[in-house]
């Protein structure tokens, strides 16, 4: 079948070795992929290695299986359970600034230099453990521990040319890794048996009672987890026709979920962070926003977060010049012509290039490049000349289950920081966005943070 295409603008046609992949950068062809044609295009099948890290869950099920799991996980994403965790995640911003103040007091000049991508990780971890595990956090944790090693490893090979065959080869890298993914799964069904045993035990003692989720953690959240297993009760104890998830099904969507939520989440706080530094009107005006609304000493709550509206403007313009991916595939499952007259055969790859989009100059205008929150002034659909030029967590369906998770601990996070520490770019900052799976700084984020006296006033900055 003839495919018809130009070799120019935003849609043309390039060949990944043997496969021809089309290139689409139009909003309104996007919509067709995403949302009215949907059903005639499926995920792109990822690099092996970024299979082994990411695990074969959520992001990669096709079919009624993703429907299930996508359907049994969605409870934990709603803004309500995910407000549960504020208190956790501030704690743990607060703890890593107090450290940084400590640093500051003992350094010269009274600021330390932070190199935020490598510190960023602990934080996002804490989120993404608690939103996993829930109640069996400590647990989850030493799981996570030996994930992230694992992740060292698969990274290393991501960048070397694939051999085909090779991570099979029984080399000292290879061995490490494959225990390393052993203990990660024995470790994992483990702790599934023993949250399956604690349901069914709080089931029973329920029973003639309405039943409650006591084993999704405290106050009431609903995690992962304790969803997927719950899952698993009220199938057997039901007529309902929903599959129950099995466990190995748990362990590769607790590894989707650890490496997914940490990663993007991670990155998004180094931008942003790197970006406030890089423009201190913008950081002036976000902390007079965060100390009018939350006030110098206490920490943000879930009623303060909505009411952060130039922070909110920050982190869309930072997820906007640095998406989460810069691009994602779909595979034509049968022959389809899209709107254009663009004759799609079956199995032809589809590339999206979010980050050319969120740059193109005919939706953003001729300052795209730029950093300029105010776009969003007026809300994400108004921010460019079409609503779907910003499409930071795909779209559609498939879009990122874990958005409202990513943005919340970004807010939060930042708003923290901008109460306690005045932030610039160190010298030894060198901006060079690279691409190894997702959008990271190749050389770091090294800035510098100085320390805010409680009672010191911010400069007021004009709009």
């Amino acid at each position: 079948m003839a495919i018809r295409v130009e070799i120019a603008g935003p849609t043309f046609l390039i060949w990944f070795g043997p496969t021809p992949r089309l290139t689409v950068a139009e909003p309104e062809l996007i919509r067709e992929i995403f949302q009215t044609r949907a059903d005639a295009f499926d995920r792109y099948e990822a690099h092996p290695v970024v299979r082994q890290l990411e695990g074969d869950g959520l992001v990669s099920l096709h079919g009624d299986k993703w429907a299930l799991h996508r359907r049994v996980l969605a409870d934990a994403f709603f803004p309500d359970n995910l407000n549960r965790l504020v208190p956790h995640v501030g704690a743990s911003v607060a703890a890593l600034a107090e450290k940084w103040r400590a640093m500051a007091d003992g350094a010269m000049g009274g600021e330390v230099e932070v190199d935020v991508a490598e510190w960023f990780q602990a934080v996002t971890e804490e989120a993404i453990t608690r939103v996993t595990f829930g109640g069996s956090y400590s647990d989850g944790r030493v799981v996570f521990g030996m994930q992230g090693r694992l992740m060292a490893f698969a990274s290393e090979a991501f960048r070397k040319v694939l051999v085909p065959g090779y991570r099979f080869v029984p080399t000292r890298k290879n061995w490490l890794s494959w225990k390393l993914d052993r203990d990660i799964r024995r470790n994992l069904t483990r702790l599934i048996g023993r949250r399956s045993h604690e349901a069914t035990a709080a089931a029973a003692e329920a029973e003639g009672e309405e039943k409650k989720q006591t084993d999704s953690g405290g106050g009431g959240f609903r995690d992962l987890l304790g969803l997927m297993i719950n899952a698993g009760e009220r199938r057997r104890t039901t007529a309902k026709s929903a599959s129950a998830i099995p466990v190995g099904e748990m362990v590769e969507e607790c590894k989707t979920f650890f490496f997914a939520g940490k990663q993007t989440t991670t990155n998004l706080l180094t931008w942003a962070t790197v970006l406030l530094a890089m423009h201190p009107e913008w950081q002036e005006r976000a902390r007079r926003e965060v100390l009018d609304v939350c006030g110098a000493g206490e920490l943000p709550t879930k009623e303060h977060l909505p009411k952060l509206k130039t922070l909110g403007m920050i982190i869309n313009e930072t997820l906007r010049l640095y998406p989460p991916a810069v691009a994602t595939i779909r595979r034509a499952k049968v022959d389809v012509q899209l709107s254009d007259g663009c004759m799609i055969p079956r199995d032809m790859e589809l590339l999206i290039p979010i980050m050319a989009l969120h740059h193109d100059t005919r939706y953003w205008g001729q300052d795209a490049a730029q950093f300029n929150p105010a776009r969003f002034a007026d809300g994400v659909s108004r921010a460019a000349k079409h609503p779907l030029a910003f499409i930071p967590f795909g779209l559609g369906s498939r879009m990122c289950i874990g958005q409202n998770l990513a943005r919340l601990e970004a807010k939060l996070t930042l708003a923290i920081l901008l109460q306690r520490f005045e932030i610039r770019t160190s010298p030894n900052y060198v901006h060079a966005p690279t691409v190894l799976m997702l959008l990271y700084p190749q050389y770091g984020a090294p800035l510098m943070f100085r320390p805010l006296s409680s009672s010191q006033p911010s400069d007021p900055v004009s709009p």
